[in-house]
Parts: structure tokens; sequence; C-alpha cells
């Protein structure tokens, strides 16, 4: 079974793992892709934080206290460009993911027995609360291990024509 408490302590722990993977990182480094089709750092961050104002927080919200009303429409794909993340302030972005993500663990943290099985019908199928919020967690990690990927293929980059290769297998 999901216990609110700890997903809410993950939550505020990835928060600060996900700031201190962009804490040093200068703005050429946070808008730097390694190739057209990638997000920069600084796009990962705007990504994250617009998921943190209307996408899970607000769609688990729905799911528990509102059944059968609709979730609003997200694009997360598409706002990367047309809410045009890359040209944002880093310090900006981080401090208002920082302030939305310190609203969704207290918000998380307040919930009185919540209905973890609670289902959305989504158009792609049935989503439990609980479901949402193990997303929610893992979302995360799939994004702080992009962040760990654009560091390292940074400094690949900014290393060249020397290879790291002696320090092991990517």
């Amino acid at each position: 079974m999901i216990d609110q408490h700890a997903a809410a302590g993950q939550l505020e722990q990835n928060g600060a793992r996900l700031r201190a993977l962009v804490a040093e990182m200068h703005e050429l480094q946070a808008r730097w892709k390694p190739d057209p089709d990638s997000w920069s750092a600084l796009e990962v961050l705007g990504h994250l934080l617009d998921e943190e104002r209307e996408d899970f927080r607000v769609r688990l919200d729905l799911t528990l206290h509102h059944p059968g009303q609709p979730w609003p429409a997200i694009d997360p794909g598409g706002w990367v460009t047309a809410r045009y993340y890359n040209t944002r302030d880093l310090g900006e972005t981080v401090a208002a993911f920082a302030q939305e993500r310190e609203a969704s663990v207290s918000w998380l943290r307040a919930l009185e027995q919540p209905d973890w099985q609670a289902t959305y019908e989504a158009p792609w199928g049935p989503m439990r609360a609980g479901d949402l919020l193990a997303a929610w967690v893992t979302h995360d990690l799939l994004h702080m291990r992009q962040l760990v990927e654009l560091l390292y293929a940074f400094a690949r980059a900014q290393q060249a024509p020397y290879a790291a290769d002696y320090a092991g297998e990517w």
C-alpha cells in the first residue's frame, strides 16, 4: 500500500536533489542541448515546474475530491517551446519549482484518509489516485536521470578533443 507521508518525504527529497543537480550550473550550460531534439536542463526544470503546477497535484486532487470532473488538458512536450522554457531565468525557474514543490508536499501531508483506489477514467484507461502518486514520485527520478545525462554530455563536449573513456563505460 502506498504511504502518503513516505511519498511526500520522497517528493521533498527529490525536489532538493533536482535543485542540487543544477545549483552550480551557469546559464550557458543550463540552455545547452546535446542535439536539437533534446531538452536543455532549463527546459527540464521548466517542465517540472509546470507539471508541479498543472498536472500531478491538480489531477490527484480532482481524482480524490471531485470524482468525475474532467482533468484539465496538458501538453508537456508542446509547452517546452510554446512557453519558451529555454529563454527563462534558471534561478527564477528553480525558485518557482521549489515553492510549488513545497506547496505540493504540504498539501499531500495534509490529506486525511485519501482513497488511493479512487479512479479517473482517462482516455488511455483507468488511473487510480495511487497510480498518480506513484507516477509523480517516479517522474522526478526520470528527470534526475535526464539531468545527469545532460551533465555528462556537457562535460564530454567541453573536454573535447580529450576522451574520458578511462573513467569507465557510461
